[in-house]
């Protein structure tokens, strides 16, 4: 086999995750160890647990996803991994992993911007290049809208002033009693309910930018959940979850169209671990083909912090002609991506 296969590891939060893949970047083995279980009893993640686990959990992970590709790692001709943004403990088992390898195995490190694997992760298995776009991430930490002109050509269009959506969706879900994470449990409870039940703000929706705010709805969503019977039955907390959750996919759509047209494009991209919300593919979708616009959403395997979308990164980046990163390179817990 030819030493052209690209090796990835992702360790920015909470999730060990390696991936192998084609020198196209599509996957060929991803794998993910998740500490969900671990880090729920405490509503969240622990770093200190989160980076124990990953040093861990990374080495058998690695082992795993080179034998059940039956490959070794001499295969291997590109070693990458994310260097931020994220929690720095984190990063570093990754980030030093990976450079170890790149200096075994005597091949290029990438070193890549987490959220740039979620960028980019709609094109996985596409079989299409990186070309101009609007992008929308959506996730626990990021709100961010990109206008995409090719891999590593990126503008920064709008982003959250205060919690992501991601962050609202778990906020609220932790102000309800739901089990960890909040988001998939909202949304399990919002299949149920009434979108209109309740009325919650819809806040910067008409603001003529392209910014996102979610604190005053979390904030509506507290003095609400203050009103109601303790504990709420049913139907209220199917109710409550389904009109909150339309609140942040109408914000989330309409500002998606405004970058869209503010740009000029007629492909949008959505991922990030928000996207595999059903009732906003569901809402994106449905928008953009009224609107004239291809909607492409990034696969729910890819949409959760997994390490394809590194891979996929990286090798994009190397097609693009774009350099290795330097062995002396550095994670940043506050990485920018435009």
């Amino acid at each position: 086999m030819p030493a052209d296969l690209v090796l990835a590891i992702e360790t920015s939060c909470d999730e060990t995750a390696v991936a192998l893949a084609g020198a196209e970047g599509n996957h060929l083995v991803s794998r993910v160890a998740s500490q969900i279980a671990i880090h729920a009893p405490y509503g969240g993640v622990v770093p200190e647990l989160a980076s124990r686990n990953h040093s861990a959990d990374l080495r058998p992970l690695i082992d795993a996803v080179l034998r059940e590709a039956g490959v070794a790692l001499s295969d291997i001709g590109l070693v990458a991994a994310t260097s931020g943004p994220g929690l720095a403990s984190s990063l570093l088992i990754g980030d030093t992993t990976a450079k170890a390898l790149a200096v075994g195995l005597g091949c290029p490190f990438y070193s890549i911007n987490h959220m740039e694997g979620h960028l980019l992760s709609p094109f996985i298995e596409q079989g299409r290049e990186v070309g101009k776009h609007v992008a929308l991430i959506v996730s626990g930490g990021h709100t961010l809208l990109i206008e995409v002109e090719g891999t590593a050509r990126y503008r920064l269009l709008g982003s959250t002033k205060d919690d992501a959506a991601g962050e609202a969706f778990d906020k609220v879900g932790k102000m309800l009693g739901l089990p960890y994470p909040g988001g998939p449990s909202i949304a399990r409870l919002a299949a149920g309910g009434r979108v209109d039940a309740f009325d919650f703000p819809r806040s910067m929706i008409h603001s003529g930018d392209l910014s996102f705010s979610f604190s005053g709805l979390k904030t509506s969503a507290l003095h609400l959940r203050e009103k109601l019977a303790t504990p709420p039955g049913d139907a209220e907390l199917a109710d409550f979850c389904a009109s909150f959750q339309e609140a942040i996919v109408d914000v989330l759509v309409a500002k998606l169209l405004q970058a869209a047209e503010h740009s000029g494009v007629r492909l949008v991209t959505v991922s990030g671990g928000v996207s595999c919300n059903l009732r906003l593919r569901e809402r994106i979708v449905e928008a953009c083909a009224g609107a004239g616009l291809e909607a492409v959403l990034a696969a729910a395997a890819y949409s959760t912090d997994n390490a394809a979308m590194i891979a996929f990164a990286a090798a994009s980046r190397r097609r693009a002609g774009i350099p290795p990163s330097s062995l002396s390179s550095d994670i940043d817990p506050n990485l920018k991506l435009a």
